[in-house]
């Protein structure tokens, strides 16, 4: 019996090693140059579905804020967004999805930005806006948006899940469509004055299964904006649904940037 409960002991010691030193090999060094991320929510949601990203980043060692867009105007939510780089303390990746990718493209010319993520986002240039993104290519036929009297938009609620949320359970796809943040449909309208791309090296993680925007008109942009480009089989929400590998393509970009 005492044997066994030495070999017992033995094997847990050795487990316990190996698990610390796994956890280890993921953290960040404490040499790496850019250790903050800010993560930047789209149209119709909110910051708490970055939950995914944020507990991954944040096991490697980043420190990791997540922006509340009031999806007011283009020009509140750059603000919102400026307001928690302004709280950084060094070079920061900035990470917007969909309609956030306008957002960090009129943002990220702040000097902290030192590259910049597109998760199945938009990157118009200086001059154009979200809406003029669609021209060549439209959203598709899944994706519907109902607007309001007071000219704020929510996502169709039939077709919620298949335009918007396709890989998720339909319990979460029906909290999603029922805890939309409304859009002020002027914002896909107002024209960036900045292209942050242009100065700051980038990165497209694509979602495959997107019924938001076309895949078509993500390579597109990504193409364009000269970003290196990730493909995730997932839908249009692939922050919520595959936060690892969307983690995994922020920390590669990260780690890639030198001092």
């Amino acid at each position: 019996m005492k044997i066994k409960a030495l070999l017992a002991a033995i094997t847990a010691t050795v487990g316990l090693a190996t698990a610390t030193l796994a956890i280890s090999a993921d953290r960040i060094a404490d040499t790496q140059t850019v250790r903050n991320v800010v993560l930047v929510h789209g149209a119709f949601a909110d910051g708490s579905g970055w939950r995914g990203v944020y507990d991954e980043l944040t096991g490697r060692g980043y420190r990791v804020t997540i922006v509340q867009n009031p999806l007011t105007s283009l020009s509140d939510d750059v603000a919102a967004t400026q307001r928690v780089l302004d709280r950084q303390q060094g070079p920061t990746i900035l990470v917007g999805h969909s309609y956030g990718g306008t957002v960090i493209t009129e943002a990220g010319v702040d000097p902290k930005v030192a590259g910049l993520v597109y998760v199945s986002a938009l990157a118009p240039d200086a001059g154009e806006s979200t809406a003029s993104q669609f021209t060549d290519i439209p959203p598709p036929a899944e994706f519907v948006i109902d607007t309001q009297k007071d000219g704020f938009g929510f996502i169709n609620l039939e077709k919620f899940k298949t335009g918007f949320a396709g890989d998720t359970s339909d319990g979460d796809a029906a909290f999603l469509r029922d805890s939309q943040v409304p859009l002020n449909m002027a914002n896909f309208d107002a024209k960036v004055t900045h292209a942050a791309w242009r100065s700051k090296p980038s990165w497209a993680i694509i979602a495959t299964q997107d019924k938001a925007i076309d895949p078509k008109l993500l390579h597109k942009t990504a193409e364009r904006i000269n970003a290196r480009v990730v493909e995730v089989n997932a839908s249009h929400v692939l922050f919520l649904t595959q936060p690892k590998a969307v983690a995994d393509a922020i920390d590669n970009a990260a780690q890639s940037i030198k001092g």
